[in-house]
């Protein structure tokens, strides 16, 4: 394969702790992105890394059982440990508080607690296999006041952070899912949805959590559901179904993701976009669920991107490595200076995935991010209408979309006219989306002066804003001092640019039609200066009045076109 080719890898800084052994027990915080490793209960340490963390958190705590759970509030204020089935322990690491322990036992009798999760620097949620309680923690009074409690039968539960969504699983099959939405204080219940099981006369097992996800795809909640085996029989292998849940009304199914293959398959989500990791074959695919797909009626059916890929071959650094020592509290080297570094075991059975785009190794003590590369794409989507489709919705993506738009004029990789034309038009869509947003934003300012317009937010300009001075600097520029592309094709391109500008309804700025009237005069195209200038094809202005005016001694004409410009300005 070549080495080029892989689109995926893993973050070259990753979050180091000590690897999960028979005295140490790792636990991962999905709300704060935190590590614990817990050392013999936290009596001989406890060590937490966070991914912006440059000096991890260190602390004893006294041995009482075997570490559950173990959670920070969001600000690491407040401890949160579950050591038993029935309470939550708290410790307040607040210089002014001591740190003695307070308990909150779960309110419903009989009842088990599987979890628990903080959704704010104050408010925790306690899952149990009856309901869930949501509190207040009250530090300075080393005490929990109960907001708000809702009894309903639980198998499981996940909890979104970024949406502040909590997703219980109830009924015999696990298959009725139920969300909660926690906000300053308030639980609000959400529509209640069932995923659709395989409507087979054989036993129909269980919806494992393992095969659901829930998460944020352009702005919008998910829940992802793997089908190990999709409901058509004429449709063989897996297939990830991906329920819409609004934070009001129903939730809906809306996109079916084939991933074309069975076996045992993970979920993470990058830059928007679904990546299916298949541990059988060791390759992961993307999917994009703004391209265009396959409607059906109903919902709309998605093939991979690109083919199968590895993530990129990641080499664990062993030479000097510093690994943190809990029970010292110090930094060490792993191994003697000088080893090689070795390969990292990718797809391996001891990988935990995590939401959004984490992946984590106990085994060896890692926490890697997951990354896109849009460099190798590139090659992989030969498309290019489709390559501009994808590369806008891509958070990095400007550096990688001028170097095709560089590509594609280039001698040697030269795109038709009508395939340049298309890649044209969807950037000043983009381009022209943000004139407009910047627009209605001036006026909006400009409406409520004296007023208060914290309400009106200034558009955030993207990486997919590929603007005129982009392209003149980056592409248009250089292109047109390529000696080998001959002049009738770069006319033919500049000609196309402004084109597009026009169709999209934005003001051409006079250094375009410099650069036009430069490359004709370079070549003595005079006769083509004059029908542009004569039929408008270049609109007068000031500038482009002068510049004709500079031209007068190499072609004579341009200083009456010139003076008739200036005239109708």
């Amino acid at each position: 394969m070549d080495s080029g080719d892989f689109y995926l890898e893993l973050s070259d800084r990753p979050v180091l702790f000590e690897k999960a052994t028979n005295v140490n027990s790792v636990f991962f915080d999905e709300a704060n992105k935190q590590v614990f490793a817990v050392r013999s209960g936290g009596a001989t340490g406890v060590v937490v890394k966070g991914p912006e963390d440059r000096i991890p958190i260190s602390f004893r705590m006294e041995d009482k059982g075997e570490v559950k759970c173990i959670k920070f509030s969001l600000g690491n204020k407040i401890l949160a440990v579950q050591r038993t089935n029935k309470t939550v322990d708290f410790i307040n690491l607040i210089q002014d508080y001591s740190q003695l322990e307070y308990s909150q036992e779960c309110k419903t009798k009989n009842a088990r607690i599987l979890g628990f999760c903080w959704t704010s620097a104050t408010e925790i949620v306690f899952i149990t296999d009856q309901g869930i309680e949501f509190y207040q923690v009250l530090a300075e009074k080393r005490s929990l006041k109960l907001l708000k409690s809702q009894s309903i039968n639980v198998n499981w539960y996940m909890y979104c952070p970024e949406s502040c969504v909590i997703l219980l699983s109830t009924a015999n099959l696990c298959n009725v899912l139920q969300p909660f939405h926690f906000k300053s204080g308030t639980m609000a219940k959400m529509a209640k949805f069932e995923i659709e099981l395989p409507a087979s006369t054989a036993k129909v097992a269980k919806i494992s959590e393992r095969d659901i996800a829930m998460a944020t795809i352009y702005g919008q909640l998910y829940v992802l559901f793997l089908r190990h085996h999709a409901k058509a029989s004429s449709s063989p292998g897996a297939e990830v179904v991906l329920y819409h849940l609004p934070r009001e009304g129903p939730c809906k199914k809306m996109h079916i993701l084939k991933l074309n293959r069975t076996g045992k398959f993970a979920l993470n989500v990058v830059d928007n976009l679904v990546v299916v990791h298949h541990q059988d074959t060791e390759t992961s695919v993307i999917f994009d669920i703004r391209l265009r797909g396959e409607f059906d009626g109903t919902v709309t059916l998605h093939q991979p991107v690109l083919p199968a890929r590895s993530i990129h071959p990641y080499q664990i650094p062993i030479a000097g490595t510093n690994v943190c020592h809990p029970a010292t509290n110090t930094e060490g080297p792993s191994a003697v200076a000088g080893q090689i570094p070795i390969p990292c075991k990718l797809y391996s059975s001891s990988w935990i995935v995590f939401q959004p785009d984490i992946i984590i190794s106990a085994s060896e003590g890692y926490l890697w991010y997951l990354r896109i590369k849009l460099a190798p794409i590139v090659h992989l989507l030969t498309d290019k209408g489709r390559l501009m489709d994808f590369l806008l919705q891509r958070k990095d993506c400007k550096s990688v979309i001028l170097s095709v738009c560089s590509q594609m004029l280039s001698e040697k990789d030269r795109a038709p006219l009508p395939v340049i034309a298309t890649v044209f038009d969807k950037l000043n869509c983009e381009y022209k989306k943000y004139l407009e947003a910047e627009h209605s934003y001036t006026l909006a300012v400009e409406s409520s002066q004296g007023r208060s317009n914290a309400l009106v937010k200034r558009p955030v300009r993207g990486q997919a804003v590929i603007d005129q001075s982009d392209m003149y600097t980056h592409v248009l520029s250089v292109f047109t001092d390529l000696k080998e592309v001959p002049h009738k094709f770069i006319i033919a391109v500049l000609m196309e640019y402004i084109r597009s500008l026009n169709q999209s309804q934005i003001p051409v700025q006079h250094y375009l039609y410099e650069l036009v009237i430069k490359t004709l005069v370079q070549h003595n195209l005079f006769y083509m200066l004059h029908q542009f200038l004569q039929y408008h094809v270049l609109s007068d202005s000031k500038p482009l009045a002068c510049l004709l005016l500079s031209l007068e001694s190499v072609y004579p004409p341009a200083h009456q076109l010139s003076l008739d410009m200036l005239k109708v300005k």
